[in-house]
């Protein structure tokens, strides 16, 4: 993804710790000049800005294009009713472009390893991940990766979870708990009504799925599971949980060497994790909605009391840029709201470095966005400098 020399002008600018007004200038796929103020007036740059490819931001945000680290809408794409498997091909290709006009510039895909049924099973899990792999080395229009869910009952993935680490395929990894009456599945019944919608099974199905997940949770081998998490971290992998219900669970994660809280149910919970240095990542449809579908913690909540610092879209990469503002519009800065959503999900994965932040150096990883009717709509999304979605003038 390496682009021409490229200007990005007038826009209001968000950096990680200010908002300006100014221009941005891409060379060679990397940021290469912020420029505001008094900075504008010079004629330096005016020679080489005649040839450059010019976008118009005035009346626009630049922000740092997105990252998630936590989506797993891409099952949706491939199974959008139960049972109703779409080629996985297809599906990526044309998820993919959906992401780049919701700001999405860094995906990593959700994919689970669990209940054995559509793409959680093995075998559809391990063609999808490597899909994603060679999509990515042979064209992509944004940056993907891959966030392995293992669910703890899952007795048989660990050969696969293992391999696909030594083959530098994974990129983070969680662990799951949905046990029946406990974590996001603590309501009698909850975890019943969840699997026959999403599964388009019966009453006597769930039975049978309760009773097998039960029997497998038992005999769980937890020291098995704390080898996978350290070979994990060995490959530079983050490593997350997820659900945490109170602050044993959250010990009880960090002895598997977890750096990332993924919703935490409380908000006791959530304060511990961050007060224990713990990342703290909500889901921005919480956000969007003003509250969980779950009637968990909510999340705007956890951002006004300082104990959560990441967004992703859960479920509703839509999401994601538009909790940014509606953070904003609860009297969050600005800056605090899109760190939550490029540069602290970077610094969880160990990226920082190159994406995450405008900041010249980095990655050209950036979107022009407008509102339309108070909605935040993607103008333009460049990735590496390239200009890889563009919609007409909005007005």
């Amino acid at each position: 993804m390496m682009g021409k020399r490229m200007i990005i002008k007038g826009g209001t600018i968000v950096l990680p710790e200010s908002v300006i007004r100014g221009d941005i200038v891409v060379e060679n796929g990397a940021i290469a000049a912020i420029r505001s103020g008094s900075d504008l007036d010079t004629d330096r740059f005016d020679a080489d800005d005649l040839s450059a490819e010019t976008i118009d931001a005035n009346g626009d945000w630049v922000l740092p294009g997105l990252i998630d680290m936590h989506c797993d809408a891409i099952e949706k794409e491939v199974e959008p009713r139960p049972n109703t498997l779409f080629p996985l091909e297809m599906a990526f290709l044309q998820f993919e472009r959906k992401l780049a006009g919701h700001g999405i510039t860094t995906m990593l895909h959700s994919l689970s390893l669990g209940v054995g049924l559509s793409l959680r099973g093995e075998h559809l899990v391990g063609e999808m991940i490597r899909l994603i792999a060679s999509m990515r080395e042979e064209r992509a229009v944004i940056r993907h990766g891959v966030h392995l869910r293992y669910e703890v009952s899952h007795l048989t993935g660990f050969d696969l979870a293992q391999r696909l680490m030594s083959e530098g395929l994974l990129d983070y990894v969680s662990l799951m708990d949905h046990a029946p009456g406990q974590g996001q599945y603590h309501r009698p019944g909850a975890f019943e009504r969840y699997v026959m919608k999403n599964q388009g099974v019966g009453l006597e199905e769930v039975v049978t799925i309760v009773e097998e997940l039960q029997e497998r949770r038992a005999r769980v081998d937890w020291n098995k599971l704390k080898a996978l998490t350290a070979q994990a971290r060995e490959h530079g992998i983050a490593v997350a949980s997820h659900d945490d219900d109170s602050a044993e669970s959250v010990r009880r994660s960090l002895d598997f060497g977890a750096t990332v809280s993924e919703f935490p149910l409380n908000l006791e919970t959530a304060s511990y994790a961050y007060a224990r240095g713990m990342g703290v990542c909500i889901g921005a449809p919480n956000i969007v909605r003003g509250g969980s579908h779950d009637g968990n913690l909510k999340a705007s909540q956890a951002v006004r009391e300082g104990v959560a610092d990441i967004l992703c879209s859960d479920y509703h990469p839509a999401s994601l840029l538009h909790s940014i503002f509606v953070l904003e519009s609860e009297g969050i800065p600005l800056s605090q709201a899109v760190n939550m959503a490029t540069l602290n999900p970077a610094k969880a994965l160990g990226r920082s470095e190159k994406i995450g932040s405008l900041e010249p150096g980095k990655q050209a990883d950036l979107i022009v966005v407008r509102k339309v009717r108070d909605i935040p709509l993607v103008r333009h999304t460049i990735v590496g400098g390239t200009l890889v979605h563009a919609t007409r003038d909005m007005g």
